[in-house]
C-alpha cells in the first residue's frame, strides 16, 4: 500500500497517526501502519486506530491503540502556533488547515471575535497571534477548555483570548449579546441551530459569520448551492439584512457527503436580536 492510497484514511496530529479503515479491516489497518511509520520515521511516534464515530456534544472519538507509544496527548504544531491536546477526549482536526489561514488573514486590527466552539483554541489564538483582537472562546467540553486554557498560556494570547466554559448559546445569551463584530461556527452538526445565536452575538451594525456545514450532495448537485439554500431558509424568515459572500467545499467526509463553509455578511439585525 503505498502513501497516496492511504492518505485519505489517516490523520496526523502533533506526533500521533489516528488511521481511518474499518475496525474488521485488519490487513489495511496493518499496512497503514507499516506505510505511516516508514513515510514519517521520526515525525510519528504512536500511532491509533479511530473505532467510533466522533460523536456527542463533546466530538470525541473512540480509539485503538496499534503501535509506538501508549498516549494521547500530543503537541500539534500549525501555522506557528502549539496546540496541546488529548486526542481521544478533545475534538482537533488538521484538515481545517486551510481555514486556520484564511479566516485570521480576513480579521482587522482591532475587532472583536466569538468563536462559538472553540476546541482547544486552534481558531482563536491563531486569530489573536495574526491581528490585535479579543476573541472570546467558548466550548462545551470541560477537557478541551482546560487545554484552551493551557494553550493560550503555551502561545502567549492570554491578553487576547478570553477562554469560556459553557453551551455557546446560553454563553452568548447571557453575557455576550451585540458585543462581536465576527463569529465563528466551526461545528457543522449545530450550525444551523445555534445560527439565530450567531446573530444575537453580532454588533447592531452587523458583521461576519463563518457557518460550518456538513451537506449530502449526489451526482449533478451542488453542495455548496445546497448550504447556501438551508442558510436562506433559516435567515429569510427572520428579516435579516445579508449576503452570502465567499464559499466553498472544505473536504469530502464519505460517499456524497462534504464539509462547507459560507461566509455570511450581515448589514443590519431585527429588534429581536438587540
Amino acid at each position: 500500500m503505498n502513501s497516496a492510497k492511504i492518505y485519505n484514511s489517516y490523520d496526523i496530529v502533533g506526533d500521533i497517526a489516528i488511521i481511518k479503515v474499518p475496525s474488521d479491516d485488519v490487513e489495511n489497518a496493518k499496512n497503514a501502519v507499516e506505510e505511516i511509520m516508514k513515510l514519517y520515521p521520526r515525525r510519528v511516534k504512536a500511532v491509533f486506530m479511530q473505532v467510533s464515530a466522533v460523536q456527542g456534544n463533546f466530538r470525541v472519538r473512540q480509539l485503538k491503540f496499534l503501535a509506538g507509544e501508549n498516549r494521547t496527548v500530543t503537541i500539534h504544531k500549525e501555522h506557528g502556533c502549539f496546540f496541546k491536546v488529548d486526542v481521544e477526549r478533545c475534538y482537533i482536526s488538521p484538515r481545517l488547515l486551510f481555514e486556520h489561514k484564511r479566516i485570521p488573514a480576513l480579521v482587522a486590527q482591532g475587532e472583536v471575535i466569538i468563536n462559538m466552539f472553540s476546541g482547544v483554541g486552534c481558531f482563536s489564538i491563531l486569530i489573536a497571534k495574526t491581528t490585535n483582537t479579543k476573541v472570546y472562546s467558548i466550548d462545551i467540553n470541560p477537557t478541551a477548555y482546560e487545554f484552551m486554557q493551557e494553550n493560550v498560556q503555551l502561545n502567549n494570547v492570554s491578553g487576547s483570548v478570553v477562554p469560556l466554559l459553557g453551551d455557546s448559546k446560553e454563553v452568548v445569551n447571557t453575557q455576550l449579546r451585540n458585543v462581536a463584530d465576527r463569529v465563528l461556527m466551526p461545528l457543522p452538526e449545530l450550525a444551523l441551530k445555534y445560527l439565530p445565536y450567531a446573530l444575537m452575538a453580532l454588533k447592531q451594525s452587523g458583521g461576519c459569520i463563518h457557518y460550518f456545514d456538513f451537506q449530502h450532495a449526489t451526482k449533478g448537485e451542488s453542495p455548496i448551492e445546497k448550504t447556501c439554500q438551508k442558510v436562506v431558509k433559516c435567515l429569510d424568515p427572520l428579516g435579516v439584512h445579508y449576503r452570502i459572500g465567499f464559499s466553498r467545499i472544505i473536504r469530502s467526509t464519505g460517499p456524497h457527503w462534504y464539509q462547507t463553509v459560507l461566509d455570511i455578511y450581515v448589514s443590519s439585525l431585527p429588534s429581536k436580536f438587540l
